[in-house]
């Protein structure tokens, strides 16, 4: 069911048919529709049109229906019946697919480290007010400083827990940055511990994912599609959301512009999209609305999932100019407010009222409208949307589990990497303070006292003995002072830039 060079076929309206042209498919879309209308398998047709054109695809798999792209499609009659309608030969295809899990269940584990996510997508994660935020900035401010890297959840537990103990730390950030009151630090904690119970300790940590491994192409050209097993993960939405948010604002940070590409780089389908603007304060949807009208001209493509299109705000549905109707309902008043602003977002048609359509589509039909020509939007129609190539439902775990041994990221991600990083500074510096006091009752004269609290406390700077009112240094304290600069040093190289961050607070310049 090939459609002509340089577009993908969506489907079959009274006179042509609808086809989403490539170059013009980073301008971003929107497919809505209520339940069981079939806006599922037009995600699959569209994933699918996409990876046989060589554009990689990332989609999430709510109920486990998309698995089936992955296997061998069914010349089953229905869709033998439609692709006749329709007046194109069914054809069974499978297409290349790797499968991901935030859990590691279904597919390989996807992990990001706390300084990746950035305090602003985190205190979205942990539904912070703004005096929480405001706290969780000063912690990311703070360990950038002292090169206490947050790799995951226990990271953040052991900085949260040193800020809320010591007193000669708050009063310092306090004086530097604002109050950090240990009730808003034991706030952020039990936030914590929410989402630690939600299954979020997955997702922190490394190997952190790659987003190149995402933009690949199989040997016969034809673009992954990356599927994301999210069944499990609906139970956690706020999770959901930030990681898909995450990911698009990785996307944004890493890629380079190059205008307007012959072809997406990669399409990125955010299903229940819903879940990415409910509550979301005005700083967040202001970020949102600038990555996705600028991440097209780095030829990523962002369409956007939901049942209601009052869903998505106008700042951003302002932005998708690729659009598939399935029906809706109009039973209660919102309903119906639903079907009049979905219908004014068209190109109208004079052949009929489009928002007496809206609500009478039946099963597999859709209103569609794609940019053409220069981009301006075409003329809405009426469409029967064409059957998939790839199976229609989930696959067997048996099925699942030999793609993956065949993934070419089967041991890549398997294993996790737990590196020196902020809980295990903080308990050396914790150890060597205990060391130190016992030093001192032993007579030392607090030599490791003062020498290991200057070089691992505070404000972070050796202590190189020439400070005014000391003595000489002896052997011994030359031989740990030029310990504790090779330590500051190899510090000082694995944070590199990471305090710079993007506009969703993601790290650039590399991991850290």
């Amino acid at each position: 069911m090939a459609a002509p060079s340089g577009t993908i076929l969506i489907g079959k309206s009274e006179t042509k048919f609808e086809q989403l042209v490539l170059k013009l498919s980073n301008r971003h879309g929107l497919v809505t529709g209520a339940t069981g209308t079939g806006k599922t398998v037009t995600l699959q047709k569209m994933a699918e049109g996409f990876s046989a054109a060589g554009v990689p695809v990332f989609t999430a798999d709510i109920k486990g229906d998309l698995a089936g792209v992955a296997a061998m499609g069914n010349a089953l009659p229905p869709f033998v019946n439609r692709a006749k309608e329709i007046g194109v030969e069914y054809k069974a295809e499978q297409f290349p697919v790797v499968f991901w899990d935030l859990f590691g269940e279904q597919g390989h584990p996807i992990r990001a480290t706390v300084a990746e996510m950035g305090p602003l997508l985190l205190a979205r994660l942990l539904e912070l007010n703004d005096v929480q935020e405001g706290v969780l900035n000063i912690l990311f401010r703070y360990a950038d400083e002292q090169g206490l890297l947050l790799l995951d959840l226990k990271d953040l537990r052991a900085m949260l827990a040193e800020l809320g103990s010591n007193k000669e730390l708050q009063a310092k950030l306090q004086a530097a940055y604002g109050n950090v009151s240990p009730a808003s630090v034991g706030a952020i904690q039990r936030q914590l511990l929410v989402l630690e119970n939600q299954g979020g300790q997955n997702f922190f940590g490394e190997p952190a994912l790659e987003i190149a491994d995402f933009m690949r192409v199989d040997e016969d050209g034809r673009g992954h599609i990356n599927v994301l097993a999210a069944d499990k993960l609906m139970k956690s939405p706020r999770l959901y959301a930030t990681f898909l948010l995450w990911m698009l604002s990785e996307l944004f940070e890493q890629l380079p512009e190059i205008g307007d590409p012959e072809k997406p780089k990669l399409v990125f389908f955010f299903d229940e999209a819903h879940l990415l603007f409910e509550n979301a304060p005005p700083a967040l949807l202001d970020s949102i609305e600038q990555v996705v009208r600028l991440i097209r001209s780095k030829g990523v493509g962002v369409y956007f999932v939901t049942q209601n299109p009052l869903d998505v705000p106008d700042k951003v549905g302002a932005q998708l100019g690729n659009r598939v109707q399935h029906a809706l309902r109009a039973f209660t008043p919102r309903e119906q407010k639903a079907v009049k602003a979905a219908a004014e977002t068209f190109r109208a048609n004079p052949k009929f009222r489009t928002a007496d359509v809206i609500t009478n589509l039946g099963v597999g039909e859709a209103l569609v409208s794609v940019l053409e020509g220069k981009g301006a939007p075409s003329i809405v129609e009426r469409t029967l949307v064409a059957p998939p190539g790839g199976r229609v439902g989930p696959i067997t775990p048996e099925e699942r589990k030999a793609l993956m041994r065949e993934s070419p990221f089967r041991n890549k991600y398997t294993e996790t990497v737990d590196r020196e990083s902020a809980f295990e500074m903080l308990a050396s510096k914790a150890e060597a303070s205990a060391k130190a006091a016992e030093e001192a009752e032993k007579g030392s004269g607090g030599f490791l006292d003062n020498m290991l609290g200057g070089i691992l406390g505070g404000g972070g700077a050796t202590t190189t003995g020439k400070s005014r009112g000391r003595p000489p240094q002896s052997m011994a304290e030359k031989v740990v002072t030029s310990a504790a600069r090779s330590v500051a040093t190899s510090v000082g190289r694995q944070i590199g830039t990471a305090i710079v961050r993007g506009v969703l607070g993601s790290l650039l310049g590399g991991r850290r």
